[in-house]
């Protein structure tokens, strides 16, 4: 059921594991996956897990032509350019920094924490001028590129450091995600100071260690299936399975990257056949919300973003792209209904430079139709 890519297994199987285990936690337990219809269309989404403190999110509306600086650790002027197109997302602390997007091309990218493992490369002053940051990278693809072949090539002219996030007290660990509505996905990670990219034939991403690491543990679980075991015989005793499901004995159930990573694999592609991009979306949210993360208090830390009683769950939001027909869908922690902001419909070359910003919920409460008979 699961076909492995070729890749290079550049890191230590047992020091890998080490390195995850000691700076991974549930409450940053983001994944991501990618599905296609029948149809063609692309669909890819994500889950949005932080139970440190709130990001306070909001989905954000950016113009063709609005002027981006990079972000360099003296905070003078890094790489500098102009939105191509148009974009929506999902942002950070009400911040310009992108979780999560789209632009009217379909082409998605998202930021994934990747903790212990992202390495950038030393800030050099002289070369400012081609220097990002990690949470410049998002806005960067999507701003300036329509397809992954072009976001390789477009990765090859910048050069990302290490800057300071005053949330974290530390720079953002992270790694993307990124695909087109043509289903190229590629996976971008940083260490020992270089840019690596990873063709990512079975669109997932989850968090450390390296890609080309979960690739190489995916042969673990080859025997996994959508299909049941057969019955056995034994002399006069027929053994049959005692419920459906019998096909993914030995899927990990914890929430470390790895074992979300195989979930991922195995759920996406599982996933029943779907005709349409429409009924495509629905299937990734049901493949999704096996991953929602619970509010553990001890996971929450004293930031003054938010208190801990204003958080139901670490998964804070889960993201649907329909890169075919450029429609963004989502539901939050506080209210799981689902809504949608159709790219189509906005008029990205007659907004100002300004981006708009609109609250993920109007109210945070569930949106609970009573459907009590009335006498």
């Amino acid at each position: 059921m699961i076909s492995i890519i070729k890749t290079t297994f550049t890191k230590s199987f047992i020091g890998a594991a080490l390195l995850f285990s000691l700076h991974s936690s549930p409450a940053q337990a983001c994944t991501g996956i990618k599905l296609t219809a029948a149809d063609k269309g692309v669909v890819y989404g994500r889950s949005m897990e932080w139970g440190s403190f709130d990001l306070l999110s909001r989905v954000t509306i950016t113009p063709r032509g609005k002027v981006f600086i990079g972000t360099t650790p003296d905070g003078k002027t890094g790489h500098q350019w102009r939105a191509k197109y148009g974009v929506v997302g999902l942002d950070m602390l009400k911040k310009e920094t992108l979780a999560d997007g789209m632009n009217e091309k379909g082409l998605t990218a998202g930021l994934f924490y990747h903790p212990g493992t992202a390495s950038y490369s030393k800030f050099d002053p002289a070369k400012s001028a081609s220097t990002i940051s990690a949470i410049d990278i998002t806005n960067f693809i999507l701003t300036q590129f329509a397809t992954v072949a072009e976001v390789r090539e477009g990765m090859k002219t910048i050069t990302v450091v290490p800057v300071i996030e005053p949330a974290l007290n530390k720079p953002i660990e992270a790694h993307f995600m990124v695909t087109d509505k043509e289903g190229e996905s590629i996976i971008i990670e940083f260490f020992d100071g270089k840019t690596k990219i990873f063709d990512n034939p079975l669109g997932v991403i989850t968090n450390a260690p390296t890609y080309d690491w979960h690739t190489t543990n995916i042969r673990n679980y080859v025997n996994l299936s959508a299909v049941a075991i057969p019955s056995k015989k034994i002399d006069d005793l027929d053994f049959s399975p005692l419920g459906v499901g019998s096909g993914m004995i030995g899927l990990p159930g914890d929430f470390t990257p790895p074992s979300r990573f195989v979930r991922a694999v195995a759920f996406s592609q599982a996933a029943r056949p779907t005709p349409t991009t429409g009924e495509t979306i629905y299937e990734l949210f049901r493949i999704l919300d096996n991953f929602n993360v619970g509010l553990e208090p001890a996971e929450v830390s004293g930031e003054d973003h938010v208190s801990a009683d204003k958080m139901r769950s670490a998964t804070l939001w889960t993201t649907a792209w329909d890169t075919k027909n450029l429609i963004f869908y989502y539901h939050t922690q506080h209210n799981r209904r689902i809504r949608k902001i159709d790219l189509k419909a906005i008029d990205f070359s007659t907004m100002t430079d300004t981006v708009i910003h609109i609250p993920l919920d109007q109210k945070k409460e569930e949106d609970i139709q009573n459907i009590t008979p009335v006498k």
